[in-house]
């Protein structure tokens, strides 16, 4: 990875299609480390993280709310139930179960 001098000019930025941002958003959103997302990616950490708190903003459309430390525990359980739903459907599945 190539570190960025300070003084370097906004156009020598690296630009993202929208295609990309949306990838990146869903692998950082299946995976369970943004870090360890950003790495697969070849982009920084913190440039994901930004997207992610963009997207979330878009969401639910106020920044207070956003950072709201109650609102982030919801989604954290959500994605949490989510992702254990997904699990047991799968394991359905296998076991030859019909899910509804």
């Amino acid at each position: 990875m190539t570190a960025k001098t300070s003084g370097a000019s906004p156009d020598k930025r690296r630009k993202y299609d929208e295609v990309f941002k949306a990838e990146a958003l869903r692998l950082a959103g299946e995976s369970r480390s943004t870090q360890a997302a950003a790495r697969q990616l070849g982009i920084s950490p913190k440039l994901l993280y930004r997207w992610q708190q963009a997207q979330l903003v878009a969401e639910v459309g106020s920044e207070e709310v956003a950072r709201d430390p109650e609102v982030r525990a919801l989604r954290a359980r959500l994605k949490r139930a989510e992702q254990e739903l997904d699990v047991l459907k799968k394991a359905l599945v296998i076991f030859g179960q019909p899910t509804r």
